[in-house]
Parts: structure tokens; C-alpha cells; sequence
């Protein structure tokens, strides 16, 4: 069973569908790291079906906002739950421990010294205007901060969590157990 990491971009955004319809947001490319297969993958809008192979396989995925966003908008394009796989959701962690939000940009910049070449709006004019390589590479590029900030984690036990109204940082202790579940705790 594999562990991957994964990154959606939609073609759509919370604009055109709602805030609280998640699920009616149709994804335009999905990217994936494999540790199995040690390759990135890109799935388009077209390929969700090798994704679903992929999914079915998995027995955890990593990824930043997780659980609230990728697996939710993912759910209806399956026929099994895919929310049922085990994750580690390091934005939601990182929230519940800290109590507030962190983007993926600046938790990035704090831990790794890079941040993100685009936001989420940006992939959906990307989408838009047909230009999908630029789309695959940003997607790609959060993939690879989450999996860098994720085996950060696992390897040092902890990440900088940078604050918007204080210059000093947090040092966000992470442990993993059996790697089914991350629990951070502040050190």
C-alpha cells in the first residue's frame, strides 16, 4: 500500500459554487507524490480514473488542507469514499494547534526558505486560459513543499509556525506514531 502526498486545483472556486458547497467545486488537475513509486504524478481533469487506481492503493495521504478541501471536492468523482483513507493534514494540525490558520505560502517560507508560485485563483485563470503546463507546475510545486514541510516534521519533530501580529516564531512539535495519525503539540 502506497503513501502519497496530493494537491488539487479546481476549475471552479467557493465564487461560483458557494462557501459551504465544497463538493460542487470539479477539479482541473490533481498532483501527487508517490513514496512507493518515488515520482510525482499529474493527473488532469480526463485521468481521474488512474487516480482513483492510485487512491485505492493508498494507505495514507499527506497533504494541506486535506480534509476540508482536496478529499471533499475528490469524493463525488469515485465510487468508493475516498474521505475513508487515513490522513495527515498539516494545515488542520497545525490550526488546532496553534489556534489560527496558516497558509501553505508561509509555513513554507518559514521552514523550507520557498514559498508557493501561485495561489489558488491564479490555477483557475490558469485552467481558464488553456495554459495547463503552467498549471501542472504550480500544483506540482505544492506538492513538493508539502511532502519537503512533511518529512521536515517527521525528521526534526517539529516546524516554524510564523505569527501575523508577532516577529517570534512558534516551534510546533510534531510526533508521529505510526504515521496514521499527526499530533503537533507547542514546544
Amino acid at each position: 500500500m502506497d503513501k502519497i502526498v496530493l494537491d488539487i486545483e479546481t476549475k471552479n472556486s467557493f465564487f461560483d459554487v458557494g462557501q459551504d458547497n465544497t463538493g460542487a467545486l470539479e477539479p482541473s488537475f490533481v498532483g501527487v507524490y508517490s513514496y512507493d513509486q518515488d515520482v510525482y504524478l499529474s493527473f488532469f481533469e480526463n485521468e481521474l480514473d488512474k487516480l482513483g487506481e492510485l487512491l485505492k492503493r493508498t494507505r495514507l495521504v499527506v497533504g494541506f488542507c486535506l480534509r476540508k478541501f482536496d478529499m471533499p471536492v475528490l469524493k463525488r468523482f469515485f465510487s468508493f469514499d475516498v474521505t475513508a483513507i487515513p490522513t495527515v493534514d498539516l494545515f488542520e494540525d497545525v490550526q488546532k494547534a496553534v489556534g489560527f490558520r496558516i497558509g501553505l505560502n508561509a509555513l513554507a517560507q518559514a521552514n523550507i526558505g520557498i514559498g508557493k508560485t501561485h495561489h489558488g485563483l491564479e490555477a483557475i485563470e490558469l485552467y481558464k486560459k488553456g495554459n495547463f503546463e503552467e498549471l501542472k507546475n504550480y500544483c506540482i510545486n505544492d506538492v513538493k513543499l508539502t511532502k519537503d514541510l512533511y518529512e521536515m516534521a517527521q525528521k526534526q519533530g517539529y516546524l516554524w509556525v510564523p505569527r501575523r501580529d508577532h516577529p517570534e516564531m512558534i516551534k510546533l512539535a510534531f510526533n508521529y506514531p505510526k504515521e496514521e495519525k499527526v499530533q503537533a503539540q507547542l514546544l
